[in-house]
C-alpha cells in the first residue's frame, strides 16, 4: 500500500456487497476510511429494519474492523482508529412507503445517503429505465424532509427529468453516488455530459463507478480504464466535486443481479446485464491501493488524488449531514 493511500481519506460511495465478515476484513485490506453501504433496494419498512438491525449486529460483531458513521466526525475517527465506516445508505426510497415520518426515523439509526427511485418509477418519481414523469407532489415533500434530517439524496439509477427536478428543489448538495459518462459508452444507466454539467453547477457531487456493464470496454476493463472514466467527468466538472462510487457487489451470485434487476410486475425484468467482472486490477475491495496507485501512474497531482479518493465526499457529507 502507498504511503500515499494510506494516508489520504479512501471514501467508497457506493457498495452493495454481501455483508459479512469477509467483507468488512476486505475492507480493511483495502485501506477504506468509509463507505455508502446499501441496506435496503426493493424491500419495504418493516424489512429494511431488520437489515438495519442484521448490519448492527454484524457490525458490533466485528467491530475492531467497522464503526457506524451518523457524522463526518466519525469518518475521521474511523481513520484514526484504523477501521472503516459504515454509512448506511438506501438505492431505493421504497422503505419511505407514503409516510413521510419514516425518513426521520429511518434518519434516527444512522441512513445517511437514500437514492430517490432505483430504475423504475416509485412514489416520488421515475427511474432511468421508464419514460420519466419527474418529481411527484409527495417526492418534493421527501426531499425537503431528507434535507431537514440530514440524509443526503442520491440520483444514480434515477431518471433525467426526476433527476433534474430533484436537484432543483433540494436544498443541500444531492449526489451521483455512482454513474458513468454517456460520452464514454451510451447506456440507460450513464449520464450525458449537460447532466453531469448540471449536478455540478448546482453544488451538487459525482462518484463515478466502475461496474463493468456501463464502462467502455466492459469486463475487459482494467484500473486504467477506470481511472480515464474520472479524468472525463473531472475533465468536464472539475476535480472538487468529483469522488469515487465503485459500486462493488462483491460475493453475490446470479440470483441476487435477477433480483436487483426486477420490477412491479411479479418480477418483471428490467435489465441484463451479462457478466458481471470488475475491472482488472481492483476487482476486489482489498485491491483499492491499486487505484491510488494507477491515479499517480496517470500523472494526477497529490491533492487531485486526495480530493477524489475522499476528501470531496467529506465535505459534501458535511454541507449535507451537518458539523
Amino acid at each position: 500500500m502507498s504511503n500515499l493511500h494510506d494516508s489520504a481519506t479512501i471514501i467508497d460511495g457506493l457498495i452493495i456487497a454481501k455483508w459479512e465478515r469477509s467483507i468488512f476484513e476486505d475492507m480493511r485490506r483495502g485501506g477504506l476510511t468509509a463507505a455508502n453501504c446499501t441496506v435496503s433496494v426493493w424491500e419495504g419498512f418493516s424489512d429494511t429494519v431488520a437489515n438495519i438491525a442484521d448490519m448492527k449486529k454484524l457490525m458490533r460483531e466485528n467491530s475492531e474492523l467497522v464503526s457506524l458513521v451518523r457524522s463526518t466526525k466519525d469518518i475521521q475517527d474511523a481513520k484514526q482508529n484504523g477501521k472503516t465506516g459504515i454509512i448506511l445508505g438506501f438505492q431505493n426510497a421504497h422503505a419511505f412507503e407514503d409516510n413521510l415520518g419514516y425518513i426521520e426515523a429511518f434518519a434516527d439509526m444512522g441512513v445517511r445517503v437514500v437514492q430517490i427511485c432505483y430504475n423504475t418509477q416509485n412514489l416520488i418519481g421515475t427511474g432511468c429505465y421508464e419514460r420519466d414523469g419527474g418529481l411527484s407532489g409527495f417526492g418534493r415533500e421527501a426531499i425537503a424532509e431528507m434535507n431537514r434530517v440530514g440524509i443526503m439524496v442520491d440520483l444514480s439509477h434515477v431518471g433525467g427529468a426526476t433527476s433534474e427536478e430533484a436537484i432543483l428543489a433540494s436544498a443541500k448538495p444531492v449526489c451521483y453516488s455512482h454513474c458513468l459518462p454517456s460520452g464514454l459508452k451510451e447506456h440507460p444507466r450513464n449520464k450525458s455530459d449537460e447532466q453531469l454539467r448540471f449536478i455540478a453547477d448546482h453544488g451538487g457531487f459525482i462518484g463515478v463507478t466502475m461496474f463493468p456493464p456501463f464502462l467502455k470496454r466492459g469486463i475487459e476493463a482494467t484500473v486504467t480504464d477506470y481511472v480515464e472514466a474520472i479524468d472525463y467527468v473531472i475533465n468536464l466538472v472539475g476535480e472538487d466535486c468529483v469522488g469515487v462510487g465503485t459500486d462493488f457487489t462483491q460475493g453475490y451470485d446470479k440470483g441476487f443481479f435477477d433480483w436487483i434487476t426486477h420490477d412491479k410486475g411479479r418480477y418483471r425484468q428490467l435489465t441484463k446485464f451479462g457478466t458481471i467482472l470488475n475491472p482488472l486490477g481492483i476487482r476486489t475491495i482489498g485491491e483499492f491501493p491499486n487505484l491510488t496507485d494507477a491515479m499517480e501512474k496517470a500523472g494526477w497531482t497529490e491533492s487531485r488524488i486526495r480530493k477524489v479518493m475522499g476528501d470531496n465526499w467529506v465535505r459534501t457529507f458535511k454541507e449535507v449531514w451537518g458539523a
